[in-house]
């Protein structure tokens, strides 16, 4: 049994990290919950790429920070910040794909 993301994590959020890249931030109540999710193995390149719809090496870096409870994710920007065609000046609407990222229940 799965549950999405969104159900474990207490703000998943997006921002600009320069022109050219993204950053999203994935903050858990508790170290137990951000222990268990990390774990879970649910937050990979793999299953961000995925996510996204893009190729892992488009992903610059993915990392636990434990001591705030956290998982950050940098990647590309599809478009730089500004170009014709961007929708997202900000890039506070880019994470909307991570709510959904399965995460297996405790068994």
């Amino acid at each position: 049994m799965t549950r999405p993301l969104r159900e474990h994590a207490q703000i998943i959020r997006s921002k600009n990290a320069g022109p050219y890249r993204l950053t999203f931030d994935i903050l858990f109540r508790d170290a137990e919950t951000f222990r268990r999710v990390w774990e879970s193995e649910a937050v990979t390149r793999e299953t961000v790429s995925r996510a996204f719809g893009i190729g892992s090496n488009q992903i610059t870096s993915l990392f636990p920070v434990p001591m705030g409870n956290a998982i950050k994710i940098t990647l590309r920007r599809p478009l730089p910040q500004g170009a014709v065609g961007e929708s997202d000046m900000y890039g506070c609407q880019q994470h909307t794909p991570l709510l959904d990222l399965p995460v297996p229940d405790r068994g």
